[in-house]
């Protein structure tokens, strides 16, 4: 399984950026996408999740009515749409998949697979 997440940059508060995430060596629809994100010296923190099959949605709150998770079957490919960006969002993002749902979606630890991160600066 390789995730391949790409999209990141340098962008001024305000601004949107969209991150992208392709996936490939596993079954897409049945599974289910995550974003974590990590800033320097803090701990990889939950974003945002899909389900598989129905797409049902999960946010952090750092980041609910700002962002917005969305997937394409058909391409394999998971997003991240990010709007309103603030500094405290500058982080490395990764995207994340499991095979299904589980419960514990927001740690990291119950996701199977993992991208190597994209780095988001957001500056003042």
């Amino acid at each position: 399984v390789q995730l391949q997440a790409y999209g990141g940059g340098l962008v001024q508060a305000g601004d949107s950026l969209k991150l992208s995430c392709t996936a490939s060596g596993l079954t897409f629809f049945r599974s289910s996408g995550g974003w974590f994100r990590q800033a320097p010296g803090k701990e990889r923190e939950f974003v945002a999740a899909i389900r598989e099959m129905n797409g049902a949605t999960r946010y952090s709150d750092s980041v609910k009515g700002r962002f917005t998770i969305s997937r394409d079957n058909a391409k394999n490919t998971l997003y991240l749409q990010m709007s309103s960006l603030k500094p405290e969002d500058t982080a490395v993002y990764y995207c994340a998949a499991r095979n299904n749902w589980h419960v514990h979606y927001y740690d990291a630890q119950y996701w199977n697979y993992w991208g190597e991160g994209t780095q988001v600066t957001v500056s003042s």
